[in-house]
């Protein structure tokens, strides 16, 4: 019973009192009129000896009408109680189908309730909010589901100011790290090797948070930023090749693309988004490897594929990736100079553009990233 839908447990006690109310009056039905029946003997006067065997028929122009009658009903009182439990069961039958259809219409306003609650998102929360123009048993609910969106709402936008303003505050004293760093390698270079590799390591460090700023920054600014250009993703995509083959050759990975599309957003969102995917798919790939970037248009959407050869993502963390600061593995993420938000940015930017990334698929000789962009919000 706990797994029944709403709209079958309403069929279900709308059958079960049928039922009973049908029960209920069959009993009284059928007593009293087993109760007249009993009684129509008591109101004939006539009747004939039948010689203990029951008559076929009833004659009234018969001569012997004068005597005394006996009039046997044969089966009645059976054939009217098999007749009524018929018709219970057919009347219970019967509304049990037109409570679940009734339940339907009626839960309509539960069930767009249902579907505006799983529109909601991160980037949407002031677009789902619910009229309140609804019946009088959802007006309350309406009204608290959209109170709970405002407080959503401001918590992140204090959350994203946050992030903007400390990310402002450390830009400059990291550009001023790696610029007193420089210098003093270049004013020193002739040093014993433990300063050599202590400053090395500090470039590094100072390089990661830079880096990580930057990232943060960008995030927390990404409302902020017009999805309104048309997009070439083909040509997109060989840029994006131009720009990390350095890296593709050091770790001797092959890049391949095929297909094309368009679509309506941000050039420069767009851009990041498939260099992160991109770069990761390099990064954590063996070497020898290859990364295929497939783009192709499905049904009302355009799917962009981006498949590695790398050792894959285990199934407890293929949700996880996508969460900032996360790394399945922080040691291998360390030396590849990751800082845990590349693909935080990218679910960031597709959700910004209606769109929806996941891990299509993961095994020992590969992951393949899905990203998925309706046609209605920008594919062409």
């Amino acid at each position: 019973m706990k797994n029944l839908s709403l709209q079958w447990r309403i069929t279900l006690m709308t059958a079960l009192l049928i039922g009973a109310t049908c029960i209920f009056m069959n009993v009284l039905i059928g007593y009293s009129g087993r109760h007249y029946m009993d009684s129509i003997g008591s109101h004939i006067t006539g009747y004939e000896e039948t010689d203990g065997e029951d008559p076929d028929s009833f004659d009234p122009r018969r001569e012997s009408l004068d005597q005394e009658l006996t009039i046997v009903i044969h089966g009645a009182q059976e054939s009217f109680i098999t007749t009524n439990w018929y018709i219970t069961a057919a009347a219970a039958l019967l509304g049990g189908v037109l409570a679940y259809f009734l339940s339907g219409h009626a839960l309509k306003p539960l069930r767009a309730f249902t579907a505006q609650v799983e529109k909601v998102q991160p980037n949407n929360l002031t677009d789902t909010k619910i009229p309140e123009a609804v019946l009088p048993e959802f007006r309350q609910f309406s009204r608290s589901f959209n109170q709970m969106l405002d407080r959503l709402d401001s918590g992140f936008a204090a959350q994203r100011q946050f992030t903007g303003n400390a990310a402002h505050e450390l830009r400059t004293p990291l550009s001023l790290m790696q610029a007193q760093l420089e210098l003093f390698s270049a004013e020193h270079p002739e040093v014993s090797p433990e300063t050599a590799d202590f400053l090395r390591l500090l470039r590094e460090q100072t390089e990661r948070m830079t880096q990580m700023t930057k990232t943060l920054l960008e995030m927390s600014e990404l409302r902020t930023v017009p999805c309104t250009e048309h997009i070439e993703i083909g040509p997109m995509v060989e840029e994006i090749f131009t720009d990390l083959a350095p890296l593709a050759e050091r770790k001797n990975i092959t890049l391949k693309a095929t297909g094309d599309g368009s679509m309506t957003g941000s050039d420069t969102l767009l851009y990041r988004l498939l260099y992160n995917l991109t770069e990761n798919a390099i990064r954590y790939n063996r070497p020898g490897g290859t990364v295929h970037i497939a783009v192709a248009y499905e049904a009302s959407c355009l799917h962009i594929t981006v498949t590695d050869t790398g050792c894959g993502i285990p199934q407890p963390y293929r949700e996880s990736i996508f969460q900032p600061f996360f790394r399945v593995d922080k040691s291998r993420s360390r030396e590849n100079g990751g800082v845990g938000l590349g693909l935080s940015l990218a679910w960031e930017i597709v959700a910004l553009h209606g769109g929806e990334i996941r891990v299509a698929e993961s095994s020992e000789r590969g992951t393949t990233i899905s990203v998925k962009f309706p046609t209605d919000t920008g594919a062409e």
